[in-house]
This record gives structure tokens, sequence and C-alpha cells, in this order.
């Protein structure tokens, strides 16, 4: 009978990267706390209706990529590809805005896609999510890119790019995305195929082709800037001015649209070179008009995402710091049967000193056990045996500097607190 494996596209998060997981999410936490936002716990299941409406249906989200079923009670309920939707309908059915505006919240977890797996890229994948929700004040959508910034400053990334883009509203679109199919026309068949059924449904999603022939059509499409409401035209001037007040560094990409239909005015992606082609470490941008799609009244939202793996993958790029090591404090070594149960004791004295503590439980030889010790990488070993057990006393030896001291039994804990 053969193995069984994990799925293609998930992997197992094991204790030399786990550990990395938790220094981002902690940075993350801190960042999240110093901007005002609060977190949210968020199901990882939705009603299909919320991704199929919020996202749009004719997205590669919704049409391709989904992990949809139905249950024992015939509802079809969808694992949630992104969160934003999730976010929008956990602030309307918990009345979120009859507290005071902006709701500023974040939320981490997995989120599932069946798409090509690729570097950083999964089909059971990490997000942090963010999002200003009840505000069209352009402010805060600087407000989020700063918010994305500040993280990566925080986590040590370097060598980043801000790209920004208007993707207009449902008052200027509709005129751009005419422009569009009046430019793309003439070349219609020179277009992919996934680009040409893009052309009637969807035109803008064309500029966003990672195609070489696409993209060299796309070139001299014309601009949205141009296309904007004054509406649009003004906030994307003081989202701009609002990024130079800051000191962030920008430029505009009019390719930029974004690959979910609930996107209107700004929007944004943090590049880097780190990651090949797929080269996004977040993206985001205001929706204006997600919660009335799903039901709800008009509220104006604006937020991006950040992958966890791709953060990790870019940090261990560029060799930035994750703190400090998971390693052990103390390794408690036993030579015999009565020396082992005494140390359970001690180890349960340091446990609950806060001192993280282990020992040895195959009853191997005393130098397995060192052996153990230093791959632990733990700064003390406590080793007992028959004489020690009899004086009262534990050999405490610095594993990283080899000196070693006998330290009466009672004393130990006080020891290695002053001594760490």
């Amino acid at each position: 009978m053969a193995d069984i494996k994990a799925p293609r596209g998930v992997r197992d998060i094991l204790p030399e990267e786990s550990w990395k997981w938790s220094y981002v999410l902690k940075i993350a936490a801190e960042v999240a706390k110093n901007f005002g936002y609060s977190e949210v716990h968020l199901p990882v299941f939705e009603h299909t209706e919320l991704f199929s409406r919020g996202i749009g249906e004719t997205t590669d989200v919704v049409e391709k990529e989904m992990y949809t079923f139905e249950d024992r009670g015939g509802r079809s309920l969808t694992l949630r590809p992104e969160a934003t939707a999730s976010m929008v309908r956990c602030y309307l059915e918990n009345k979120l805005n009859s507290h005071a505006q902006p709701v500023k919240l974040w939320c981490a977890g997995p989120m599932f896609r069946y798409e090509r797996p690729q570097k950083g890229r999964y089909r059971q994948f990490w997000q942090l999510d963010f999002e200003s929700l009840g505000t069209k004040n352009p402010m805060v959508d600087v407000e989020v890119i700063a918010l994305s910034l500040e993280l990566y400053r925080r986590l040590g990334l370097q060598n980043l790019e801000v790209v920004i883009n208007s993707v207009g509203c449902p008052e200027c679109r509709p005129a751009y995305k005419e422009k569009l199919k009046e430019y793309f026309k003439p070349r219609y068949e020179e277009l992919c195929k996934t680009c040409q059924s893009r052309f009637e449904r969807n035109p803008l999603r064309i500029l966003d082709c990672k195609n070489p022939e696409c993209k060299e059509i796309t070139d001299g499409a014309p601009d949205i800037y141009t296309s904007l409401c004054d509406d649009c035209r003004c906030h994307f001037d003081k989202v701009q001015e609002g990024l130079s007040r800051i000191g962030a560094h920008y430029h505009i990409d009019k390719r930029l649209v974004r690959g979910l239909d609930y996107y209107t005015k700004t929007a944004y992606e943090v590049l880097s070179g780190a990651l090949g082609a797929q080269n996004a470490v977040c993206g985001g941008g205001r929706y204006d008009n997600l919660a009335e799609t799903i039901g709800g009244p008009f509220t104006p939202s604006v937020g991006f995402a950040t992958g966890l793996e791709r953060i990790v993958l870019v940090m261990e790029e560029q060799n930035c710091s994750f703190g400090p090591s998971p390693d052990l404090d103390v390794y408690a070594i036993g030579l015999d049967e009565a020396s082992r149960e005494e140390l359970q004791k001690l180890v349960a004295e340091l446990r609950q000193a806060n001192i993280s503590t282990d020992m040895d439980y195959m009853e191997r030889g005393m130098k397995a056990q060192f052996k153990s010790a230093d791959a632990s990488g733990a700064v003390f070993a406590c080793i007992l045996g028959g004489n020690e057990l009899a004086n009262g006393v534990v050999n405490v030896k610095n594993l990283k500097t080899g000196e070693q001291v006998e330290v009466e039994r009672t004393a130990v804990l006080n020891y290695i607190k002053s001594n760490l």
C-alpha cells in the first residue's frame, strides 16, 4: 500500500520554519496595535455566494480557483480564497457600522486557491489582512499603504517598490472600458485566449496579463487617468500627495488593476525582486462598493493582504533577522533511574519559572544525552547521577563556555535564573 502524502500545493511547516512565522505574526500584531487595528478571527469557510458576488463572477479566483463543496444540508460552501469579503461580511453582520468609524481590523490565517504551485505560492497559504472600513477619506488609503511599509521596515525588508494606480469607479470606469475595447479590437486575434475571454466581460484585466505578447500589446493602451471622473481624479491626487507627505516612494503603473472586481479608486502593490515573476509581496486598495454587492449599505473601505510564506521567503533571501532562535535554556541529563526521577521534579520547577527545559526520555547514555543537549541549543546542562543525588547537588554545565559548577539542589533554579 502506497504511503499517504500531503496533497499537491500544501506543505507541512516544520519547527525550523514555524518559529519564523511566529516572529512575523508577532511583529504584525505590534504594527497593527501601533496603527489602531484590532484583531478578529474569521471562519475558514463561508457561503459560496459571498465570494461569487463579492469578488466577482468573472474573476479567475471565482471561475477557476475556489474550493467549493456542498455540505450535508445541501448548502454550497467555499473555503475562503481571500479575507476581504469575509471581513466585510463580519463588519455588516456584527453591526460594526454602529461603532465609531472607521473600524480598523486585521486577521491572519490560511486561505485556499486551486492554482499552480510555484515559488512562495501554494494552494493553502497564509495571509495577513488589514482593513479600514467605513470612510472614503484618501488619507486612510495612505495610512494603509504606510502600514504595509512599516510592517516590512520592521521585518528588515529592503529594495521594495510601491506601485499605485486608480481603477476608477462605477461612474467613470464604463467609459474607460469602451476606450480599451476600441484600442484592443484591431489586435483581438493576437491576444491570448484568456484575454480574449476578458475582452467583453472585463477588458481592464487584459492590462494585468503576464503573457509577453499581451504585455507588448498593452504598452500603448489608453491611460485611465484621462477617463477618471472628478471625484476619482481628486482622490488619486490626494493619495499621491499623502504618500509624498510621509516620504513614501512610489510610482504609477497603468497596468495595475488587481485581480478582483471589487476594487475602486486606489489600487496598489508592494513588489520584491526576490520572488521572480510573481513578485508582489502585498496587494490592496479601495473597495467602496463591496458591501453593497453582498447586500449591505454603502461602506467605503480600503485594505491590503500580504502572504506570510512570501514574507518569510523574502526575509530569507535578504538574510533578515527572525529574532532569537527558540533554543532551550536547560537540558537535564540523568545517569540512572533515581536521578531521572529527581530531574523530573527539577524540570517541572524550571518550567514553572518560565525557563524552557527538556530532558532525556529514552534512557540513553551520558554521551548520547550530551549530544542531544548540544543539538537543542540549550545554554545549560543540569547533570545528575548517584553521587550528586546522595550529596544533594547538581552539576550545571554552561554548554556555550564549557564551564561547569556544582550547585546545591535547592539553589539550581536561582542559579539558572541569574545566569541566563
